[in-house]
């Protein structure tokens, strides 16, 4: 198998589509929150402009990589991550990320990553219901849950829609990547870095994970172009109803941004 069919059986693991339309000059990595994949995504491409080609990241042990182990270590999941991004940009085009809730932390520590090692970077970073101040942590003893004390937890908070508690068949599939995702999000430790491309950040304004009123304002120090917060009405999955204003707003600024290079 050459290199090319290499670097395409490996986006295709990592993102759906493996790659964007010809016509997409512009490539954006959307990355879901905690326990989902690229369907958390799905009908998203129509709520941009052609120029922008979204690829959604699944990530191992959920939907279409159901039958690779869960991720247990956030450095690991870290290093395959940015295998995928480099082995799937080009130099023709530039891309983004915009991630939401764990999607939003590893799209963040992500870029640090790249910026550090000299890779390419994004062009524009979107941040979307997580802070690296001001977040949900974790209980004491949150190591000894179970899957059902994990599912009280949850549900106490909001985090996910009422109908998921609903349907046991749902629940059975969701709850392992939730709480695998979970497991790795409480071994990040916040270093305060900064990064060098532009970033915006989105929440709903009643989203019960941001525990500090002013979380979202953590942002403005961790770009040196940073480009400003948007609210919206909603919780922590406000940005299912207002997806398409989401949308228009960070695509707008990517295309601007894009455009002056």
């Amino acid at each position: 198998m050459d290199t090319t069919e290499n670097r395409a059986v490996s986006a295709g693991r990592w993102f759906s589509p493996a790659e964007p339309p010809r016509e997409s000059r512009i490539r954006l990595f959307l990355m879901p929150h905690a326990g989902s994949g690229a369907a958390a995504y799905r009908g998203w491409t129509r709520l941009l402009p052609a120029e922008i080609g979204a690829q959604a990241l699944t990530l191992p042990g959920r939907q279409s990589r159901r039958a690779e182990p869960l991720p247990a270590d956030w450095e690991s999941l870290l290093d395959g991550l940015h295998r995928a991004v480099l082995e799937t940009v080009d130099d023709e085009r530039p891309y983004a990320f915009f991630g939401h809730c764990i999607g939003a932390m590893l799209a963040y520590r992500l870029t640090v990553r790249l910026e550090a090692d000299g890779d390419p970077p994004p062009s524009l970073l979107g941040m979307s219901g997580w802070s690296p101040r001001g977040f949900f942590r974790a209980p004491p003893g949150h190591e000894k849950l179970s899957m059902d004390e994990f599912g009280g937890l949850f549900k106490d908070l909001g985090a996910f829609p009422k109908e998921l508690w609903d349907d046991p068949d749902m629940l059975d599939l969701v709850m392992p990547p939730v709480i695998a995702d979970f497991r790795i999000a409480v071994q990040y430790e916040d270093d305060g870095a900064v990064v060098e491309c532009p970033l915006v950040s989105y929440a709903g304004r009643s989203d019960p994970l941001l525990v500090e009123p002013d979380a979202m304002t953590a942002w403005t120090g961790r770009s040196r172009r940073y480009l400003g917060h948007q609210e919206y009405p909603g919780g922590h999955f406000y940005v299912g109803e207002h997806a398409t204003a989401v949308m228009s707003d960070f695509g707008r600024r990517l295309l601007r941004i894009t455009d002056d290079r």
